[in-house]
């Protein structure tokens, strides 16, 4: 796997991930189950745009991603 894997590529395939689900729309179901499924969306969107947002690095085969997960007003400049 190494000189195949680009890490950046995974990223951007992340950022797509969390726009389509963004931009899914719910399906014909009614009841309890349509509140588990928006519930899921937006815990399938949070991952996808953590992981998207994240820098990445590979050095001797270990994948290292950082997520600066600090309020904005908190974070360097």
């Amino acid at each position: 796997m190494p000189g195949q894997f680009d890490p950046e590529e995974m990223i951007r395939r992340f950022r797509a991930r969390a726009e389509a689900v963004r931009a899914r729309g719910l399906p014909p179901v009614e009841g309890p189950e349509r509140q588990r499924f928006k519930e899921q969306m937006q815990v399938d969107f949070m991952d996808y745009a953590m992981l998207a947002d994240a820098s990445a690095e590979l050095t001797d085969g270990i994948l290292t991603l950082r997520i600066d997960l600090r309020p904005a007003g908190e974070k360097p400049s």
